[in-house]
């Protein structure tokens, strides 16, 4: 038996829960660490696929990192600029880990990294940077990635074409121990850079202007540790928040301002939602019909969110008008239309649009998670499906949601994991190894980290 999330759908949801840390600020944090060269403290991570990679690729280099409880102990500095290559290729975010590395030890290695299939997602803008800051990239042969330094990173006055985030965070890591002053123009906005900017201040760097289009950097050859919480994640705020749209009933969500993710919020309550927001807390709840959406465009941050679309998508499948999605940063973002096809779902996609007549009766289906977004997306659909859906390949929605499936059980979905047996023909030792080959780990996160 492979793999798999079982649905059993038509059961509202009613409860709480409290967000978790954001995976999308907790994996530049990790990558930050290696510019340390005292102890780092993350308070309360998630146990994250993503996150059992980036401390695969921090082992790699030669830095410490270990679990207290909910927390994670980090320290460095790196002793090796050569990162694995096949666990880099795991992950979009290993990209990140180079520019530390140059920063400390001028020398960065590794694979080119991987991640979900949703588009083309190049580094042209990370490496035009780095250059820019004195880096050398050579020619090591396809797939692989070499960056050198060979005078140090220096300060450079850079514009970006696009705000990407992942070039933004680049950037600022290299930036944050380089000699000179950085100005990154075009830069990204999203919290998450705000996030990384306060962690590295409190640690002893000078970054102005973080969550603006024009950050300055002033580098410092050593930083200091500290202890820090990752801001919350609000695409998993937002993922419960479809959650009980599509479910319908009530969730309240715990620890996320609502100012963190409003595009869904404000696109929630136009589709017949009711959402009540109070301090770090949101109440979202659905008991009468849902209305379309009409046409809905992600963005750029502050505009929605481009995680956040399928996710909106899996509750427009329940409305009675017509509603159409169009992200305008991926072009194949809607890998969950053949899963919503087969719930009954009467979707198109025509480019980088998904469009969604009224009228489908979503019935029980066996579908794949095709990336991470996507799959949470047709957990979300199976729970408005009649009878009972099965969901393969769930290891790529483990790469941003820990415990999903407990989490949604404990709002009042009939969902389960169901993991492979294993093998229980080996040489039995004692009774306590025959039970634990026999009962697995109780948790997905037992195995990987």
């Amino acid at each position: 038996m492979e793999n798999r999330i079982v649905v059993t759908g038509g059961r509202p949801l009613n409860g709480a829960v409290r967000i978790p840390a954001a995976k999308n600020s907790v994996l530049p944090l990790l990558a930050a660490s290696m510019l340390c060269s005292e102890r780092v403290r993350l308070r309360a991570v998630p146990r994250l696929s993503d996150v059992a990679v980036s401390l695969a690729l921090l082992r790699g280099a030669g830095c410490a990192a270990r679990w207290e409880g909910e927390d994670l102990v980090l320290s460095g500095p790196p002793k090796t600029g050569a990162l694995p290559g096949q666990t880099a290729e795991q992950m979009r975010a290993s990209i990140l880990f180079c520019a530390p590395l140059l920063a400390k030890l001028g020398r960065a290695e590794t694979n080119l990294p991987g991640g979900c299939r949703i588009g083309a997602r190049p580094i042209d803008l990370h490496l035009a940077g780095l250059r820019q800051m004195g880096a050398v990239e050579w020619d090591a042969g396809p797939g692989r990635l070499v960056l050198t330094a060979p005078s140090g990173l220096h300060g450079a006055e850079i514009t970006l074409r696009f705000p990407s985030v992942g070039a933004t965070e680049t950037l600022v890591l290299a930036a944050a121990c380089a000699k000179g002053t950085t100005v990154l123009r075009g830069a990204a906005r999203e919290p998450e850079i705000t996030d990384l900017a306060e962690f590295l201040n409190r640690c002893g760097a000078a970054i102005q202007g973080a969550g603006s289009s024009t950050i300055r950097i002033e580098g410092r050859r050593n930083l200091s540790g500290c202890i820090f919480s990752p801001l919350p994640d609000r695409i998993f705020a937002s993922t419960l928040a479809c959650a009980a749209a599509v479910a319908g009933g009530r969730a309240e969500l715990l620890g996320c301002p609502a100012g963190l993710y409003a595009p869904v919020l404000e696109i929630l309550e136009q589709m017949g939602c009711r959402v009540e927001a109070g301090g770090e807390s949101v109440r979202v709840s659905r008991f009468g019909r849902l209305y379309g959406a009409g046409r809905v465009f992600t963005g750029v941050y502050p505009a929605l969110a481009t995680d956040a679309a399928p996710l909106l998508a899996a509750a427009m499948l329940c409305a009675e008008g017509e509603s159409s999605i169009e992200d305008v940063i991926f072009e194949r973002r809607f890998g969950c239309a053949v899963g919503f096809e087969r719930f009954g779902a009467k979707v198109r996609v025509d480019g980088r649009t998904l469009s969604v007549a009224p009228g489908s009766t979503l019935r029980g289906a066996a579908v794949e998670a095709p990336d991470l977004r996507g799959g949470a997306a047709l957990v979300l659909a199976a729970l408005a499906a009649s009878g009972t859906s099965v969901i393969t390949h769930p290891e790529h929605i483990d790469r941003g949601y820990a415990a999903f499936t407990e989490i949604l059980a404990s709002l009042g979905a009939q969902i389960r994991r169901e993991a492979p047996l294993r093998n229980t023909t080996a040489k039995k030792t004692s009774s306590k190894k025959q039970n634990h080959l026999a009962i697995g780990p109780k948790r997905w996160y037992d195995t990987v980290i």
